[in-house]
């Protein structure tokens, strides 16, 4: 199945967006992995509907008019990446939490390192918002687009400091 690939230029640096025919399967760093995302042939294009429709809503992110996405996502990976991955989709805008509170929050409290390598390897950046996800000191720790983009983000979706659950 090919995949289709956008690049996006964005204030934490170029995204390369990319997606299967009906779904977003990537959002991708400069400088980022490409096993964060399924085995295939990546056709660029500007007019695929889930890229047109992610570059849209990324836009409004930034510019400060979008709190929630509301895009088809595939993840791809084990069970347990996904059930992670889709605990960071649940951390609301302007809040982080811990590793060990996603561990709990998944019902795993003593899997908060596989929740680290988990969160190192979520491959829909921002939309499935791993930079919410911080040590349990409140301290950032790695982040696949660098921690000055994560502290870029953080600063941007709540500017007097990110709320700490």
């Amino acid at each position: 199945m090919p995949l289709y690939s956008q690049c996006l230029p964005t204030p934490v640096g170029s995204l390369t967006l990319i997606a299967n025919d009906s779904h977003l399967c990537a959002v991708l760093w400069e400088h980022d992995h490409a096993a964060r995302v399924p085995l295939g042939e990546w056709v660029p294009t500007g007019e695929h509907p889930v890229l047109q429709a992610t570059a849209a809503q990324l836009a409004e992110y930034f510019a400060g008019a979008r709190r929630r996405f509301d895009l088809p996502l595939a993840f791809n990976g084990t069970p347990f990446q996904r059930q992670v991955w889709a605990a960071l989709l649940a951390i609301p805008f302007g809040e982080t939490r811990s590793y060990r509170q996603v561990a709990e929050y998944i019902g795993n409290p003593l899997a908060v390192r596989a929740v680290g390598a988990a969160n190192g390897r979520n491959p829909i950046s921002i939309i499935a918002p791993c930079h919410r996800v911080v040590g349990s000191s409140g301290a950032l720790t790695g982040f696949a687009g660098g921690l000055g983009a994560k502290q870029w983000l953080l600063g941007h979706e709540c500017p007097q400091g990110p709320l700490f659950q």
